[in-house]
Formats: structure tokens, sequence, C-alpha cells
């Protein structure tokens, strides 16, 4: 008789042990007792891939979470049972999930019923209520289903807040807003969804992910990307497979999990895709305020560079332009380091400065249409000794003879800094066009290229997508164009002067200009080549 007992306690230990592990190490509970549907094995249990399990730390580690994804990876099934282990083990809990149409968010809804049915009794709770669209526990803990309509997530206390295929979901911006009063009592919530196109809710939020990623900056998400390549029963053999049924462009969409453009960016997106296979690194070191200032080459004394600049109002808001900055290789054309950030105006102008001098005293070139003066006047009253002048036919003036004011009449009229308007802007815009499409400019930055993106065609004219910017567009081509124009003219121009000035030595030393008798000739002609030559303008 007391053997059996025995054994009776012992079950009851195994099951008390076995209960709280399953509590409180998540990944265990999947692996050990959540079975899923596989569409090809059928029932099986749900053996986690490494890079899933390190999703699900994730979740536990952020409040909020975005995954971009290629088709067919799995985080579905992961959030279904991370919504299961969080209703069983915690009394009123309240997930909500949210997609497109009613349909796309029950079949999350169907992955926790099917794992909670196939549950062992002693790990299941009692069930109050039980239907397509929601599941309800008697400890308060329940999941419901919602399609995307204006007043979904509203005024819900929820504690796991999940938008399903979000970039497919018109008023996520919306939903999003919605939820944010219930979410800031320390409810989480995931983002997932494979991308559909550019500029939508889903789009803007992974770029600024990606963005702020290991900064902690309050309200942001974490971003987290996984393609085709991550999952181990896929291999190149599949890869071609899968790229030559669905075309090129669908399988970068679909399963390389790619943004890519409409057709109007003003740089072709396959181009676009390039620099980003290509040319794309990560910063060798992250500086300057906030770690907003990346770095790929530190200064090499015996290269010159060009620091250009585009200026923004600094506001400490979610709202505006932001300040942007690029340090370029003036002989190989490559970017070596960039800021993008908000700073207050003479704040900029100190970085810019201090950029600017490290690198060699590089030319300094600052857009300066309206606030950018404040930064000019900075940089100006720092007695900086490289700064960029242009007159009103683009015309460049060393800063050596602006500062001499050793300058002709009609010169004296140049301003500090590069002036875009309706007659610089598409010259600028084509400049970059060129220099992308002849690959001849090196773009290491990923917030560049994810600028490039939403640089859209619109009624005409070049502009940002609706909610994003163009700061680093803008400087990085108004760059290229000083590279290619303003400096190249300059040089052309020292030589011309140079040339002239050495015929007029020659006319002088050989022809003389009085002769017996009174003048003989036109002080300011002389024959070159057997062709007169007149130096009046010089004067």
């Amino acid at each position: 008789m007391t053997a059996p007992a025995t054994q009776k306690v012992d079950l009851k230990s195994l099951i008390r042990s076995e209960y709280i592990r399953c509590a409180t190490d998540k990944a265990y509970f999947m692996r050990k007792y959540c079975f899923i549907q596989h569409p090809t094995k059928g029932r099986m249990l749900f053996d986690l891939y490494g890079y899933q399990e390190e999703a699900l730390s994730t979740f536990d580690q952020e409040d909020y979470t975005i995954i971009l994804k290629g088709r067919q990876i799995g985080l579905s099934t992961v959030v279904a049972c991370l919504a299961l282990q969080m209703m069983l083990f915690s009394k009123d809990k309240n997930v909500l999930v949210i997609a497109t149409k009613q349909e796309t968010a029950k079949n999350l809804i169907t992955k926790v019923r099917f794992a909670f049915d196939n549950l062992p009794v002693w790990l299941q709770v009692p069930v109050v209520e039980n239907n397509k669209l929601s599941l309800r526990f008697a400890n308060g803990s329940q999941i419901k289903a919602s399609s995307s309509s204006g007043d979904a997530g509203r005024s819900e206390a929820v504690s796991l807040l999940v938008l399903d295929e979000a970039a497919f979901i018109k008023n996520a911006a919306e939903i999003w807003t919605a939820a944010q009063a219930t979410l800031a009592t320390g409810g989480k919530a995931i983002l997932i969804s494979t991308p559909n196109g550019i500029g939508n809710f889903f789009h803007k939020k992974y770029v600024e992910a990606e963005e702020f990623k290991g900064r902690n900056k309050d309200g942001a998400f974490y971003p987290i990307k996984l393609d085709w390549r991550v999952h181990p029963d896929r291999d190149d053999k599949w890869e071609q497979t899968q790229r030559t049924v669905l075309g090129d462009r669908d399988f970068r969409q679909e399963y390389e999990a790619e943004f890519l453009g409409s057709g109007n960016t003003v740089i072709d997106s396959d181009l676009i895709e390039f620099y980003r296979q290509t040319h794309k690194k990560d910063p060798i070191a992250k500086k300057g305020p906030g770690g907003d200032l990346w770095v790929w080459e530190y200064p090499d004394y015996t290269k010159s560079y060009i620091v250009v600049a585009d200026v923004a109002r600094g506001e400490n808001s979610e709202m505006g332009d932001f300040s942007a900055m690029h340090v370029i290789d003036a002989v190989t054309c490559t970017q070596v380091a960039e800021f993008k950030g908000r700073l207050p105006t003479t704040e900029f102008g100190h970085l810019l400065v201090a950029t600017s001098t490290e690198y060699n005293d590089a030319l300094l070139v600052v857009e300066n249409g309206g606030i950018g003066w404040a930064t000019i006047q900075t940089i100006i009253d720092r007695q900086y000794k490289n700064l960029f002048y242009m007159t009103d036919d683009l015309k460049y003036l060393d800063p050596e003879d602006v500062r001499s004011n050793k300058l002709y009449r009609a010169d004296k009229r140049a301003i500090a800094g590069f002036t875009t308007s309706s007659r610089t802007r598409p010259l600028i815009i084509s400049k970059l066009d060129q220099y992308m499409r002849d690959k001849s400019v090196i773009i290491r930055s990923q917030r560049t290229l994810d600028e490039l993106l939403t640089f859209v065609w619109e009624n005409g004219k070049p502009i940002a997508t609706d909610g994003f910017h163009d700061d680093l567009v803008m400087s990085m081509s108004i760059g290229l164009w000083i590279r290619d124009t303003a400096l190249q003219l300059h040089q052309k121009g020292l030589e011309y002067t140079k040339l002239s000035l050495d015929k007029m030595n020659r006319v002088n030393q050989y022809d003389g200009v009085y002769m017996p008798g009174g003048l003989t000739q036109d002080p300011y002609k002389t024959i070159i080549n057997g062709a007169e030559e007149d130096f009046r303008w010089l004067l």
C-alpha cells in the first residue's frame, strides 16, 4: 500500500515541477507541450528553430517589437504559443490580434486553440468562452481577433497587441495611435508583416526602428528581419526554384523581405538595391550626439574631403526634418561619414566645424535656405577657413579670396553656402542620378538608402513620400554637384588665369609695349598661335 502512495506523491511533485518550468520557460513549454499543425507533416510538437527562440527572447526583453519577415517563417506560430503561455499562467491578460481582414486575425486564434486543445489536462484551465474569434479562460485571460476597423484597439486594456500583416493594414497608424493609451500602462506590442511597398505605416516604423536600434529610445520598436535564409530547410536549390517561379522582384519582396519601390522612385529601386547589396556597410564607429554621427573611414591626411550639410530646425520633437551631413572623399567619391539627427542650429554649426577640421580642413558646404543661415553664422564666427561661397551664376569662390576681400566687383555679391532653388534643385538631383547610374559614387549608409527608397516623383517633382525625409538625399546631391561642377569649374578658372598671365609675361618680355615713336600695339592684345587674344576679361 505504501508504494502506490509514494508513486502518487512523486507524480504530483513531477507535475508541480513541470508546471513551474512551463510558467517560467516559454521555449521549454513550447517544445515540450505545444502541438502545431505543420502544412506537410501534420500534427507535431513545436520544436523551435534557433531564430524563433531568439525572437521569443526579444519579445520578453522589449516592449515593442517589429518583425520584417519573408513568407512561411513561422513567426505567427511563435506569437500564438506566446499568447497561450501568457493566458495560462497569468490572470486577466488581454491579447488582441488585429489584421486587415477578420479571417486573417482568426487564423492566429485557431493556432492558439489547437495548441490549447492538445495540452495535457493538468496544464489546461477552464474555458468560459470559445468561438472562432475569441478564447477566454476562467482566470480572466483572453485572446480576441479583430479586423482593422477604425475603433480596433480603442478603449481596451491590452496586455499584448499583435498587428498581423501590418504592412497591409491601411489604417495601421490610426490603430496604433488609439492603442497607445492602453499600452502605456505596461502592455507589449508585436508588429509582424511581409513587406508591402514603401511609404506605409509598417515601412516607416521599421525604418525608424533600424535607425534607433540599440539606443534605448522611449517608444521605439526593436526591429527583427527574417528572410528565407534563416530557415534551415531552405537552400540555394530552393531559392533558385522559387525565384524562377515567382520572378526576381516578387521573390525579393516575398522571401527576401525587401521594401521595393513602386516604380516612381527618383532613383531606380533596382539600382538602390544594387547599392544595398554591394556598398552598404555598418559604420566602424557611431559618435557625436546620440551616436548619430556614423563613421566608415577615419581621416587620412593624404586625402581631400568635402563636408556638405542640410540644416533643420533641431527641435526635440518627432516632427520636422533632420539636420544631415555627409563627409565625402573628393577623389574617390566615397561616403566616409554621415550625420542625421536633431540638433539646435548653433550646435550643428559647431559639429560641422569640428568634423570639417578633423577631415583635413575639408571644404564645408552648407545649404543656406531658411534656418541654414543660423548655422552658417556660427561657422563664420568660428572663423572656419574653408567655407564654401557661391555667386548668383553658380560660380565657386576661393574662401581665401573671400576672407581677404580679393574679389572682383561682381563676385562681391557672393554668399556663403549653397542655395537650393527651382534653378539649382533639378541640377543637383540630376547629378545624383548620374553618379548612381554610373556607379561612380560609393554610398555606405543604410539611412541614405532608406531615404532614396522614399524619394519619389510626385506631380513631376522629386520629393520625399509623405511622412518621410529627404535630408540625406539632398545633402548628398549637393555634395556631388559641388564636387563635379563647381570645383572643376574653379580649377579650370585657375588654369585659364595662369595660362593668360603666362601669355602676358611673354608679351612683355619679347614684344614690348612702347617703341620709339609711341605705342605700337594694344597692350591687352597679343598673337597666340597665329590668333589674336584679348585679355581685358581679366580686369
